[in-house]
């Protein structure tokens, strides 16, 4: 095989599969070709992706020596996924009559939750978590994106509990965005006992939902070790809960209009 086509295809491999080791024998198996080859188209693959600033290539030495795709945002292409995900929450065309925002088409566009799937991944990459975790349904698509780029598995918190779950866990919390009690469960398979768990959500208010989702942990012996929101409301005073990363942050405004701010510390991180 010619060695453009190997770095092609190691290429893709590697960043499809965020996180996941590949020995060079692998490779060399695949390709019917020296250690030594792979190695070399490695090192065109890492420039590559460097250059870009999409990540870096993590190596490991001796006879078992692999590699693995860490997915980095470069400060540059954060702040271009912040200003997207800006750009698209401020069209005018989403206020609905009753003064809330139309989000879905943002929650669930690919192009546009990947980039914040990304930042995501970068700023907790380093936090150990063994499980990501959201609550149906916008919160869904971003925290997937998030838990594949770290090469985790994902539990979804119904806010009712369905049959097909067998045994579940339920309880109650206070939500400030609906202004009542409501309830979240989990089937008790969901969440492995005394894991380290990501949580990553669409929008937050108040906090509410958050500490339902740590409360819940609770049950299962499991912990937090970071949240990460894509649009916090109301500035991130006054919250139920002090230690999360909002990618925006929606400002409303005495005139009934609204604005939004990028996070701008993710663009030092």
């Amino acid at each position: 095989m010619k060695k453009s086509l190997r770095i092609c295809i190691i290429t893709h491999t590697l960043t499809e599969n965020p996180n996941r080791d590949y020995s060079l024998g692998s490779f060399a198996e695949l390709f019917g070709c020296a250690k030594s080859s792979v190695s070399e188209d490695i090192k065109v693959v890492r420039e590559a992706i460097e250059t870009e600033g999409l990540g870096y290539l993590e190596t490991t030495s001796g006879s078992r020596g692999g590699v693995r795709f860490v997915p980095y945002l470069s400060a540059e292409n954060v702040a271009k996924v912040l200003q997207e995900l800006k750009a698209a929450f401020e069209e005018p065309s989403r206020v609905l009559g009753s003064g809330f925002l139309y989000t879905s088409d943002i929650m669930f566009s690919p192009s546009l939750i990947k980039g914040a799937a990304r930042i995501f991944a970068k700023r907790f990459a380093s936090c150990e978590a063994e499980l990501v975790v959201t609550v149906e349904t916008k919160g869904i698509g971003v925290a997937l994106l998030t838990a594949d780029l770290l090469n985790l598995p994902l539990a979804v918190i119904r806010r009712e509990s369905k049959v097909s779950e067998g045994s579940t866990i339920s309880i109650n919390y206070f939500s400030g965005s609906a202004d009542r009690i409501q309830q979240m469960s989990i089937s008790k398979k969901g969440i492995t006992p005394g894991s380290k768990v990501l949580i990553i959500d669409d929008f937050m208010r108040g906090g509410g939902s958050i500490i339902g989702i740590k409360n819940m942990l609770k049950e299962f012996d499991a912990r937090s070790v970071g949240t990460g929101v894509v649009v916090v409301a109301g500035g991130v005073e006054h919250k139920k809960v002090s230690d999360f990363v909002p990618l925006l942050v929606l400002h409303e405004e005495e005139d009934g209009g609204h604005h939004f701010g990028i996070n701008e510390n993710l663009l030092s991180y």
